[in-house]
């Protein structure tokens, strides 16, 4: 292997490495939330910090390769992919942390029916498993698994448009469990918010396997839709 190719295989074990911590800090941010363990929330905060550490060693890895080696082609859309997924790593893992600190600020345990009512515990398997095969995606070169990530994500699209009605009947069933409710809806706004990265993660994936641009796809394709309709 000539010294580029050892680097980019270097890089792409840490990002793999920073991948599997992140699921871990979602994890434990899951079961700090079922199991109401303010000292595992706790755990998820303090290793926040490591993810952080991750995402500026890769940040200068790549800065290195590019000043040392000038990649061309599919090594550089590698590596401009590898940029991006980095920072959608980084903010999944503060999505992890901003959820383990709702553990740790709420007064009362998080109510098990009302977690199933709102649908939470399906979205956060959902968001679990959906990084998990982004990563796989990533691993494999796989583009299909990477496009199945933005159908599958729809799932917690209308989870998290549903919130405000089910969380509001929560409300409505117990007014007590207001704090805890209005908890539970942040928490469905942030897994949200894992699908969006997984989505840019995959769109990253295609670009760097394929060298298609997907950015923008979705508002592309709803315009055509548009366009149609009016004819």
């Amino acid at each position: 292997m000539t010294p580029l190719e050892n680097e980019l295989t270097a890089l792409k074990k840490e990002l793999v490495n920073m991948w599997i911590l992140v699921q871990s800090q979602l994890n434990k941010a899951k079961e700090a939330m079922l199991q109401f363990d303010k000292d595992l929330a706790r755990e998820v905060l303090i290793k926040e910090k490591r993810v952080n550490s991750f995402e500026l060693k890769i940040d200068r890895d790549c800065e290195n390769i590019f000043a040392l080696h000038c990649p061309v082609a599919v090594d550089l859309r590698f590596l401009l992919a590898a940029l991006k997924i980095n920072t959608n790593l980084e903010r999944i893992g503060d999505i992890a942390a901003g959820i383990a600190l709702y553990v740790v600020e709420s007064t009362v345990n998080f109510d098990i029916d009302g977690l199933e009512k709102t649908s939470l515990i399906r979205m956060y398997e959902e968001a679990v498993n959906i990084l998990m095969d982004t990563r796989t995606a990533f691993e494999k070169e796989d583009t299909v698994l990477a496009r199945s990530i933005f159908k599958r994500d729809d799932v917690l699209d209308a989870i998290n448009e549903n919130a405000p009605g089910t969380i509001a009947d929560v409300i409505k069933a117990d007014i007590n469990s207001l704090p805890e409710a209005l908890y539970m809806l942040s928490i469905i706004r942030k897994l949200e918010r894992v699908g969006d990265q997984s989505k840019n993660i995959a769109e990253e994936i295609i670009f760097y396997v394929e060298a298609k641009i997907l950015k923008h796809y979705e508002s592309s394709q709803k315009g055509k839709t548009d366009n149609n309709e009016k004819e």
